[in-house]
């Protein structure tokens, strides 16, 4: 079964490690990713760029609205995601558990609904 492991953190607060601390979570995410390679698991993920720089669209009334950054305002953001085929939830769970994610925001395990 799919899943994506969504990760939100505080990009103000990941922009204020020092360089040696921006290195050990970097080495971190490239620990893990290379994790769920050994295992298999691994579908695909990427590093967002930070919320300011997207541009929402929306349609109301029949016309397009496009707005320059988030939707909303929220302290922690979208900042990167982990696509994992896995056998369950329960795994998908202990992967999520073990992402350097994990331990500065939050890990969003979200099922993937194919169409």
């Amino acid at each position: 079964m799919e899943y994506m492991l969504l990760i939100f953190s505080d990009n103000a607060a990941f922009e204020k490690l020092s360089p040696s601390q921006m290195g050990e979570a970097l080495a971190a995410y490239g620990a893990y990713t290379e994790a769920l390679n050994k295992a298999g698991v691994m579908r695909g993920s990427n590093r967002l760029r930070p919320a300011e720089t997207a541009t929402t669209v929306r349609l109301k009334s029949g016309k397009t609205e496009v707005l320059n950054g988030p939707y909303a305002e929220t302290r922690e953001q979208l900042g990167g995601y982990f696509h994992i085929d896995v056998p369950d939830l329960d795994a998908a769970l202990s992967w999520a558990a073990r992402c350097p994610g994990a331990s500065h925001g939050v890990v969003e395990v979200r099922p993937i609904w194919a169409m």
